[in-house]
């Protein structure tokens, strides 16, 4: 007979080794390799070959299903960025800063599910009842029908879920939650994935959608193993800063639904209210053109947001000049740096850069690239450009401006807000131009000396 050496799998990348170690070698964690048995490490297993369970039905890809049911709370940003709506037996997973507002989005959609119809309930693991009573009071939320509930014991929770069979479950949060059968502490990795499967099991079984709060690290990721982002359908990432009343939800994973796309929400008083044209709100600051604004066509998700992309060159007193990038990525702008300086001749040695995008927006799309060039170059020339232009396009190494994706949505919401002209990459397709006055350049030389009379 063939004996099966028990496995060794580290809780936190899931790579395999021979052995136990301290650290794992594939990812660098400390304290995550655990030991698994094999799966046919039961008496009924005589050998590797040995039959150990029944054969699966197996279909074709040709078959009909209906779409999945959806449920729709009435926010309409947190509908949009679900995909549509709720889906049953869906597991949800939320990640976010500390008090950035995770807690109040979950508690105000609860009660719009629960006064659509919907049997929902609330876990807190992390606050009293009666402190998630004052919220639900200062949000004027006290009379919606959700029933909530204040404990960490995992076992007791599912209990009380089998019991109850609500149609949603809140789950705040995942890193509070107490497994009895695993000998570690609350909040660690064995305890989070465990946690997690037992949740992510029980929604799948009963039908019962599930929502699980993350907390996040310092780097923005949402803490313990990553394989609890792969075990849930949906993954959204809250985002914004503390001191800005913008909030942005991201699907950074969706099976029902688009990634990447986004829901915009405002902080106020009486909790978050939703943005339906944050386009709108994004540019709602700006007055009079100034040198280093320039305002950038982007897609999130399926729908084009304007922002504004701030810049300011200034002489730098350091040997080293600073470079300080907010809301986009360090590296697109020292690449934008490097290709006006050797393809346009552009220096900005011994200047300090700054970046932002403004409202707390964090764009990632390489589109923004010739808005962050317009900017750099507004800024050092003193030149303001245009009130009434949107600029986006890809840049190569070469200095060559590529076509994206989507320019002719962009272009429409550009037009729906009043702007006039357009700057975009030659080769695009613009389709009628949205009512707008385009001006294709095919190179950043191009661009740079016809819009600020050099190169």
């Amino acid at each position: 007979m063939v004996k099966l050496a028990n496995a060794f799998t580290c809780t936190s990348c899931g790579a395999a080794h021979k052995k136990w170690a301290g650290r794992c070698d594939a990812c660098g964690e400390w304290n995550c390799i655990i030991e698994e048995a094999p799966l046919s490490s039961g008496p009924a297993a005589k050998s590797l070959g040995a039959s150990r369970g029944r054969a699966m039905a197996l279909s074709d890809l040709s078959g009909h299903e209906a779409p999945p049911p959806r449920s729709q709370s009435g926010l309409g940003e947190l509908d949009r960025v679900l995909g549509g709506g709720l889906v049953p037996a869906s597991a949800i997973l939320v990640g976010g800063d500390p008090g950035i507002g995770k807690s109040t989005l979950l508690l105000q959609a609860a009660a719009r599910f629960a006064c659509a119809g919907l049997k929902c309930i609330y876990i807190s693991g992390e606050e009293a009842s009666a402190q998630v009573r004052m919220r639900a009071q200062r949000l004027g939320l006290a009379d919606a029908p959700v029933k909530l509930g204040a404990e960490t014991n995992l076992r007791d929770i599912l209990t009380t879920l089998e019991a109850e069979r609500p149609q949603l479950a809140i789950i705040d949060s995942i890193q509070t939650m107490w497994a009895d059968n695993v000998d570690s502490a609350p909040g660690s990795v064995a305890q989070v994935r465990a946690a997690a499967h037992e949740l992510v099991t029980f929604a799948k079984r009963t039908g019962i959608a599930v929502i699980l709060v993350g907390h996040v690290t310092k780097e923005g990721q949402i803490a313990g193993p990553r394989v609890v982002e792969h075990m849930v359908d949906t993954v959204l990432y809250f985002e914004g800063e503390r001191g800005h009343q913008f909030r942005i939800l991201r699907a950074v994973k969706n099976r029902f639904g688009p990634a990447d796309e986004i829901g915009v929400f405002e902080m106020t008083g009486e909790g978050l209210s939703e943005v339906p044209n944050p386009s709108a709100l994004f540019l709602s600051d700006r007055d009079t053109p100034a040198p280093g604004s320039v305002v950038f066509a982007g897609i999130e998700g399926t729908r084009p947001v304007l922002t504004e992309i701030q810049a300011l060159v200034a002489p730098s007193p350091l040997g080293t000049p600073r470079r300080t990038v907010v809301g986009l990525d360090s590296g697109r702008l020292s690449t934008t740096l490097a290709v006006l300086e050797a393809r346009c001749g552009i220096p900005f040695a011994g200047l300090d850069v700054f970046l932002n995008v403004a409202g707390g927006m964090k764009v990632t799309e390489p589109a923004a690239d010739l808005a962050v060039a317009a900017a750099l170059l507004s800024a050092r020339e003193d030149i303001a450009l245009p009130a009434d232009t949107v600029i986006f396009g890809e840049i190569s190494l070469s200095g060559a401006l590529r076509p994206v994706g989507q320019t002719e949505n962009r272009l429409k919401e550009a037009q729906k807000l009043g702007f006039t002209n357009a700057i975009t990459p030659a080769r695009g397709k613009t389709g009628d131009g949205a009512g707008l006055k385009l001006r294709q350049m095919a190179d950043l030389t191009a661009f740079v000396g016809e819009t600020f009379g050099a190169g």
